[in-house]
């Protein structure tokens, strides 16, 4: 109706191409405007200066010989200024947007190594925009952005890398178990190495104190009872002592300790034997 009475509207964002007897005239901004139809005036069509986006998914190879499919986001928007050569000059804007993206992506990507592809990501999508914004301009079409959104290796060499990842982890992990339990049988190493010189000190310290005892004992029984030598003093000793684990063993009713041969002459015999032991012991000590 705005039309057949010679008026018509353009929305916001939006611009209009207004023809004079086909050839064009004018690019009529947002608002209303007059368009006597019946002097030739007509609008030929209308382009959006609102930012759209187009994913353009380009499948190429690597330089490493593996094929990848790569997603390039790219965001552009018609220029007023250039409005009359955004309107006539393409046909298919979104078809040669996609096209220069295919050639640059497959001029770029075999290039490089399927690693350096995911590391580079931004390098290519920065070619893709420089080669956009010096084509497109000469269109009246600005570039703002270009993206590249995702790199989908085929399905086989993502499930090979995967495996290689995870052998690598797996390796890892065995090398810190290794080193743990290294660790582990080094300081349980030298806490044995400890425990044995500690026991032996005790040990030590313990035959010392009976090496003093006994010397205390021979040295008092001496001075009270005349006439008694060292030897008979210690015997009797070593008897008494005898006597008294003797005492305790048959007192124990676990107990399953043998004595071979055993008796009442053998006594002088196995007194000999602890009074030798424990002198060796003292002298191994000093």
């Amino acid at each position: 109706m705005g039309q057949a009475l010679g008026f018509y509207q353009v929305d916001q964002s939006n611009v209009a191409i207004k023809e004079h007897f086909g050839k064009f005239d004018d690019v009529l901004e947002p608002g209303c405007h007059c368009l006597p139809w019946f002097f030739g005036y007509k609008i030929a069509g209308g382009l959006s200066l609102r930012v759209q986006q187009l994913n353009v998914k380009c499948e190429t190879k690597t330089k490493d010989n593996v094929f990848v499919t790569v997603v390039a986001s790219v965001q552009y928007r018609a220029v007023a200024e250039k409005a009359s050569d955004a309107f006539y000059r393409l046909t298919n804007t979104r078809g040669q947007i996609q096209s220069y993206v295919f050639d640059v992506i497959r001029a770029s990507v075999p290039k490089l190594e399927l690693d350096s592809v995911f590391e580079q990501k931004n390098d290519i999508a920065k070619s893709v925009e420089n080669e956009l914004e010096k084509a497109m301009s000469t269109y009246g079409y600005e570039i703002v952005q270009t993206l590249i959104i995702d790199i989908e290796p085929d399905v086989n060499v993502k499930k090979a890398m995967n495996e290689i990842n995870a052998a690598a982890r797996m390796r890892l992990a065995a090398n810190e178990k290794a080193e743990a339990d290294k660790i582990l049988q080094i300081k349980k190493a030298e806490g044995e190495a400890e425990s044995k010189y500690l026991s032996g000190l005790g040990i030590a310290r313990q035959r010392q104190a009976i090496v003093d005892g006994l010397r205390d004992s021979v040295l008092a029984f001496s001075s009270n009872v005349p006439g008694t030598s060292a030897k008979d003093i210690m015997d009797m000793v070593l008897v008494t002592q005898y006597f008294d684990t003797m005492k305790e063993i048959g007192a124990s009713s676990k107990s399953s300790s043998v004595f071979i041969p055993h008796g009442p002459g053998v006594v002088r015999d196995v007194a000999a034997q602890i009074r030798d032991g424990l002198l060796q012991g003292n002298a191994s000590q000093n």
